[in-house]
């Protein structure tokens, strides 16, 4: 199915705070408390525990799907196995046969467990939820993972390439090993996110091959996608955009803890990440904008050779996806700069990856997955209906 329609009431993400509102969670019971801290036992993607939960884009708009929060088992960026979050969402349509599942990545809420997309699909309070929608309304049932660490114990490991694509990949296999979906484990899968999402989608493409060749994956339309750290970094240190940098390193730091974050941090920039461990995008971004990592610090992380390498760990480009891509990258970006993306398309092609790459023209890094997730959706439509791909490098 291709929608074609205005993409206007996608505009609400934008009107949704990354700050969850005191509202009960309806539809949904607890998961249980042993599901978060299961022994490891198991193969990536299995179940540990799941419970009912519910999908509203808006507080109480209803949207005839059904709805699970789950546990599911994953692996860590350097191979050690975890367990992360997520939730399930099928529509309640009476389809029959094989349903489109969409494995998808959400673009950053925060480093609070409040923030993690299970908390907040429930209550109509995630940010990304109306995109979600078009994609169920195409009659698609999506798994949204929570990443490692956000809503399960210790802090979430923001921009860790590696563990975020385990995480989206196992959490496709969570939702077709779960009981009640009809999903089936032969079914097949997109993959869909946009910046922190596009980079969680494009290692998850990348790592596909190798990590999850089971999946039938047919594509993954991934847009806005951060895939060099230490450039982003670069690109935002003392802009606007810096505290996306801040959050970075508690996130590389909560993966690998020898890096010893605080202590390169003085007092202020100790107080600072304490903070964004706790509050979500809205509060974090404003708290972290215009400062440059020297005022937080003593020293520069990013320029000891232990820092750069974990984070050149996360580097995009090393491997052509093994399924089709569309990656698409606004000109105007003003937090991820467009030569990123524009590197990452020539460091796929010329590995002989099947990639279609579109510019946004128009609009900057917030409004192009709104107005680029028709064109995101219609292309993974077509992978889905066997259609051949346009292929540009």
């Amino acid at each position: 199915m291709r929608l074609r329609s205005t993409a206007l009431a996608a505009v609400a993400t934008l009107a949704v705070s990354a700050v969850p509102a005191a509202i009960p969670t309806a539809g949904a019971a607890p998961v249980s408390a042993t599901a978060a801290t299961a022994g490891t036992t198991g193969a990536p993607g299995d179940i540990v525990g799941s419970a009912p939960s519910a999908f509203h884009p808006l507080p109480g708009q209803p949207t005839d799907t059904k709805a699970w929060k789950i546990h599911y088992r994953s692996t860590t960026a350097d191979g050690a196995p975890n367990i992360v979050s997520g939730t399930v969402i099928v529509p309640q349509d009476g389809r029959t046969g094989p349903r489109p599942l969409i494995t998808y990545a959400v673009g950053t809420v925060g480093l609070g467990d409040s923030c993690a997309p299970s908390e907040n699909l429930p209550r109509g309070t995630a940010m990304e939820a109306n995109l979600i929608q078009q994609l169920t309304l195409r009659g698609w049932a999506v798994v949204v993972t929570d990443y490692e660490g956000l809503g399960t114990p210790g802090v979430h490991t923001y921009t860790v390439g590696p563990s975020a694509g385990h995480a989206v990949l196992d959490a496709a296999r969570a939702a077709q090993r779960l009981p009640g979906t009809g999903l089936s484990a032969t079914g097949p899968v997109g993959i869909m996110g946009y910046s922190q999402g596009g980079q969680a989608s494009s290692w998850a493409a990348e790592l596909q091959g190798s990590y999850a060749p089971e999946l039938q994956v047919k594509g993954t339309a991934t847009g806005g996608v951060p895939g060099d750290l230490l450039e982003v970094a670069d690109f935002n240190n003392g802009s606007y955009g810096s505290g996306l940098i801040f959050m970075a390193a508690a996130g590389q730091d909560a993966a690998f803890p020898e890096l010893k974050l605080d202590s390169y941090l003085n007092p202020a920039g100790r107080l600072l990440i304490a903070g964004m461990k706790e509050n979500c995008v809205a509060i974090d971004s404003i708290a972290g904008s215009f400062k440059r990592i020297s005022d937080l610090t003593t020293r520069d992380p990013l320029a000891q050779p232990d820092w750069r390498a974990r984070l050149n760990q996360s580097r995009l480009g090393r491997t052509a996806p093994a399924a089709p891509v569309y990656q698409y990258h606004a000109l105007a970006d003003e937090l991820i700069p467009y030569g990123v993306g524009r590197r990452l398309r020539a460091d796929w092609c010329a590995r002989g990856a099947n990639l279609e790459f579109d510019t946004v023209w128009v609009g900057e890094h917030v409004s192009s997955v709104i107005t680029h997730s028709l064109a995101a959706g219609n292309w993974l439509a077509d992978r889905f209906a066997g259609r051949p791909t346009h292929a540009d490098c």
